[in-house]
């Protein structure tokens, strides 16, 4: 199949190669034969209801220090285009939500992955919310006296911001420590939106599952360990990647989201799940095809890439 794809994400020299999703998502689609363009999310534009880009045509290889080579910016009308993959870093802020809002413009004429009205409408640790038994216990908000009856039934917290990634912002608060007054000022002077708070899960230490669903269907899965006291399991800051394989209660989980991640258009997604609770579901640029590639065998960016081009097919019948 011959078509056009323009991949909306960061600049290309700041990826690690080694670990980027993007980038492997990237060669495969350069293996197919399609034409790739990368553009920032900034070089959208929006005239009398026509989106464009300010895109480069992009050559991809597995070279460290020579991994892309971009041709000169050309304006290209996205509606032209056959996919384009929404893959910029969060954090899902205004300019997030205006991208998706632009690019509403084109889906699905031009099949946008993941939906751009979907991802706009599930912040990952709000979407969650809608599969209450399946999530350890949550609030979300930010009056501090339903926070402090919260502790009072609980007492080993989690506390993070609404709209954080990547694992900034988040705090372990033990039944004892003396901080969360000033932790909940703190977010209060740096966040106008309510907080989340959840129970802490001893499983932790035993691992973050990171698993990835592709058209709703799991399709592999990480083990992410925190280092030694540390309660965030994510890679980038020292979490241990790990082979595994899906539990029964992982199965579960997927069998219980898959249907409405794929009624939503949300065919990459990837959710997090400490022990027996899902605790986020990551829809905006989800990560981990390379490390589960390199402990399964697999190419889960050729399964996306099917998953992409049966849409395609089935929105032409």
């Amino acid at each position: 199949m011959s078509m056009i794809v323009a991949i909306q994400m960061d600049p290309m020299e700041t990826i690690d190669i080694t670990a980027d999703s993007t980038f492997v998502l990237a060669l495969e689609a350069q293996a197919r034969g399609y034409s790739l363009y990368h553009y920032l999310p900034q070089d959208l534009v929006l005239n009398y209801g026509r989106v464009t880009a300010g895109a480069r045509p992009l050559t991809v290889r597995r070279e460290a220090g020579n991994h892309f080579d971009l041709g000169p910016r050309e304006w290209i009308d996205l509606a032209l285009a056959d996919v384009v993959l929404m893959r910029q870093d969060p954090p899902f802020d205004m300019a997030y939500i205006t991208a998706t809002h632009l690019l509403e413009h084109v889906h699905p004429g031009t099949l946008v992955v993941n939906d751009p009205v979907s991802v706009r409408n599930a912040p990952e640790k709000l979407f969650v919310t809608h599969f209450p038994e399946l999530m350890p216990p949550t609030l979300i908000t930010s009056n501090r006296e339903q926070i402090m009856e919260f502790r009072a039934e609980h007492g080993d917290l989690i506390i993070k911001p609404l709209f954080g990634n990547g694992g900034a912002g988040v705090f372990h608060i033990g039944p004892e420590d003396e901080n969360l007054n000033s932790l909940l000022e703190l977010f209060t002077e740096l966040f106008r939106e309510p907080i989340i708070v959840q129970r802490y899960e001893a499983a932790v230490r035993a691992g973050d599952k990171r698993i990835i669903l592709i058209d709703g269907k799991p399709a592999g899965a990480v083990n992410r360990v925190p280092a030694a006291g540390e309660s965030r399991s994510n890679l980038h800051v020292g979490g241990r990647a790990l082979k595994t394989t899906l539990t029964g209660r992982e199965m579960e989980i997927c069998e219980a989201i898959g249907p409405s991640l794929r009624e939503r258009g949300m065919i990459f997604v990837g959710i997090d799940v400490i022990g027996d609770y899902m605790t986020e579901i990551n829809v905006t640029s989800p990560t981990c095809l390379q490390e589960i590639n390199n402990f399964d065998g697999t190419r889960l960016e050729a399964d996306i890439w099917d998953a992409i081009e049966s849409r395609l097919n089935s929105s032409k019948v």
